[in-house]
């Protein structure tokens, strides 16, 4: 086998979580940050947190309230073939 090919291992490594969390840890890198822990990760805390990293959420919000504030257009009815006929020949009827 090779030597020296391994990373230099850092077992007092720190973690930052973007909610401000820190862990120690080992990894290959002295410091790291993540986006999101076991402290603030809504399946461990059991609170509904939307984590939104692209503004993706505010773009749904903004359609959805577009979507709500505009009203439907009236569907227009359909009008039956049949009720046509009967109309007309009643008519050409009352006109006779």
């Amino acid at each position: 086998m090779k030597t020296d090919i391994h990373p230099t291992y850092f077992s007092d490594a720190k973690i930052t979580c973007a909610c401000g969390n820190v862990i120690q840890g080992g990894g290959t890198k002295k410091e790291m940050s993540v986006e999101i822990c076991g402290a603030c990760h809504p399946f461990y805390t059991g609170k509904e947190k939307i984590i939104d990293t692209a503004g993706r959420v505010e773009k749904f919000k903004a359609r959805v309230a577009k979507a709500k504030s505009v009203v439907p257009k009236q569907k227009s009815k359909k009008i039956d073939r049949a009720t046509v006929r009967k109309t007309s020949k009643t008519l050409i009827k009352k006109a006779k």
